[in-house]
């Protein structure tokens, strides 16, 4: 079944196409990934798929009739007048406004809304719909559901736009990098939901291996045409290289067809005009096909980097707190040459605070930071871009230097450099506002290593990059001679840089880990070690944090019926684990069955939790 059809799709971007003449569909169960370089129009393209923007004069977008569309852009637009609350429900559903209903009792201790929200929620059957929306919050880290969301970061608003169309279930999902702002195990548990068989999707991320376990499908965009791969990426990486293989073959053909063809076209007009008109139209076809191949030789990151000492930075007993939660708690650490770190943890357990005490942004509570004098520390932060929008590309990076000092030792221009950043010499002289997100962060990166550093330290450098950047920015990072501390929730990127991992385990806590991610998940798998214990926090955070009553009062006539409710319901809940445990000990080999029941049973923890809760909230 066909959900969304897109013909003749073309956008220009000031004096150049983006892409021209694009068809595109999406069917149900469809999972297709959106990729190519940066510039190139992905979001533009998901923008205009989404209703956000109108494709120019000829195209068209139609969606099947009855069909709900979610997407998450990459700057959600929020009515800021509206609590978290508001804005997760604004569905219409009897389900979701029952939801709704129900959690606005619950934080309110309103006995009689309670009362009414218990009866929409049986009438409509939504026990079980609400257990899911609880993990969803519970998993992206939404607890404060009374919060204006004008208040919130730009994390927090892409998290609570993710929870909003993960709660209303739309037909057709999409994507703009749902992966960003997301800790690894949020990434995860992601991952696992939109794998499902009955969701349908449409993304755009550079993170790989979100790729190959979601998606069945690759569309790319190159060259403002669109190619498309049956598969999953590593599928999509071995049909590309085919493509650019035979591409090649076809380009050598052309350039020698352009020649004779370019000999004709300059004779004189009179000799031309007695030659057909599909011969001077082919020609420009194949002008056309020539020079607008782009290079895809890559991005050439290769940079000097300054002598390093035999003492580099050394961290004694170090901690720090903000109102009383510990980020940082006694830890030490002596930094060797070569070392390749990784940071790893939830959002919000210090990791930022980490890195800024490294770099003496932040003074310790307690403990000494020792820096030796030749370590000279290079910063890629995920803050916000520090470029002033009205100058042009070039004037940023001779701010810095006129000439750069490359591996070598030789010296080039600051021209020559941002080419091998590529960033053509006319796109130099173009104005930052006009860059693409990408783009401004690659102007960022280099920002960092024109200073050529000994201490690479980067804050989730790979937000925003394309995949083709990634790959050589990964290639020079493997040949750094310095130290490397990344933070990253882009897997294959910390397995294959760093050798040790930094666990921020919440409290303070920091554990040292030798291997990457890969091997720290398994030693989690294998039992070999338990991280600490994250106790559960329940979404109604106003309920935990209230204080206990000097003295006990009498349940009303509506909270002892609810009570005794409450122990009927988890009975039952009890027993329908109990059969569902039966089935997978009675001998079940079928996968696909044993995860349906795994799901169920998963379902019905979360939703005897909850009830569990307010049974003894209601028992005290």
């Amino acid at each position: 079944m066909n959900y969304l059809s897109g013909e003749n799709l073309s956008k220009t971007f000031g004096d150049r196409y983006l892409f021209k003449n694009l068809n595109f569909g999406i069917s149900k169960g469809d999972k297709i990934a959106l990729v190519g370089a940066n510039g190139t129009g992905k979001t533009t393209l998901l923008n205009i798929l989404a209703g956000k923007i109108d494709p120019e004069t000829g195209g068209n977008i139609s969606t099947r009739r009855g069909i709900t569309v979610g997407y998450l852009s990459q700057n959600p637009e929020f009515d800021e007048s509206l609590s978290v609350m508001d804005t997760l429900f604004e569905g219409n559903t009897p389900v979701i406004q029952a939801i709704k209903m129900y959690e606005k009792a619950m934080i309110s201790h309103d006995n009689d809304a309670l009362s009414e929200a218990l009866i929409a929620m049986e009438e409509n059957q939504a026990w079980d719909y609400e257990s899911k929306v609880e993990q969803i919050l519970g998993k992206l880290g939404i607890h404060d559901l009374e919060k204006p969301v004008s208040q919130l970061s730009g994390g927090q608003r892409k998290r609570v736009a993710m929870a909003r169309i993960l709660i209303e279930e739309p037909d057709l999902m999409m994507f703009d990098e749902p992966t960003n702002h997301l800790d690894l195990d949020t990434i995860e548990w992601l991952e696992q939901s939109l794998s499902a068989t009955n969701i349908t999707v449409l993304l755009v991320t550079h993170d790989r291996y979100f790729l190959d376990k979601v998606c069945n499908q690759i569309v790319e965009l190159d060259n403002g045409k669109m190619f498309s791969y049956k598969g999953n990426y590593s599928y999509f990486l071995e049909k590309k290289a085919e493509r650019e293989l035979i591409e090649g073959a076809e380009m050598d053909k052309a350039k020698n067809l352009f020649k004779k063809e370019l000999d004709w076209m300059r004779r004189q007009p009179q000799a031309r005009s007695t030659k057909a008109q599909y011969r001077i139209d082919a020609f420009h076809e194949i002008e056309e096909k020539v020079s607008g191949k782009k290079d895809t030789s890559g991005v050439t990151l290769n940079v000097k980097m300054t002598r390093q000492g035999s003492k580099i930075l050394e961290m004694n007993h170090l901690s720090k707190s903000f109102d009383g939660k510990k980020m940082v708690y006694n830890f030490s650490y002596v930094f060797k040459r070569g070392d390749r770190i990784g940071v790893i943890g939830k959002n919000g357990v210090g990791k930022s605070t980490f890195l800024n005490l490294l770099t003496q942004v932040l003074i310790p509570d307690s403990g000494t930071i020792e820096q030796g004098e030749t370590t000279t520390f290079g910063y890629y932060t995920q803050s916000d871009f520090e470029f002033n929008e009205s100058q042009r590309v070039i004037d940023i990076i001779t701010e810095i230097a006129e000439v750069v000092t490359v591996g070598t030792g030789e010296t080039i221009s600051a021209s020559l450099f941002l080419t091998h950043f590529k960033f053509e010499p006319k796109v130099q002289y173009n104005l930052v506002s006009k860059l693409s997100g990408g783009e401004k962060r690659r102007l960022q990166l280099m920002k960092v290593l024109i200073k050529n550093p000994n201490f690479l330290i980067l804050d989730e450098p790979t937000n925003d990059l394309d995949i083709l950047t990634l790959n050589i920015l990964e290639d020079f990072l493997l040949e750094f001679g310095g130290c490397l501390l990344l933070v990253s929730h882009d897997r294959y990127f910390m397995d294959r840089l760093v050798e040790n991992l930094f666990v921020f385990e919440g409290d303070g806590k920091i554990r040292n880990f030798p291997g990457n991610y890969t091997d720290y998940r398994e030693a989690l798998s294998n039992g070999e070690f338990e991280p600490k214990e994250n106790k559960k926090t329940p979404i109604n955070t106003s309920i935990a944090q209230k204080e206990e009553p000097s003295t006990k009062r009498k349940l009303s006539y509506k909270e002892q019926q609810e009570l005794e409710q409450l122990g009927l319901e988890i009975e039952k809940i009890e027993k329908e684990k109990a059969e569902l445990n039966k089935k997978i000990n009675a001998g079940e080999t079928d996968f696909q069955i044993l995860s349906e029941i795994a799901k169920k049973i998963d379902h019905l923890n979360n939703r005897q939790d909850m009830k569990e809760l307010r049974w003894l909230e209601l028992s005290e």
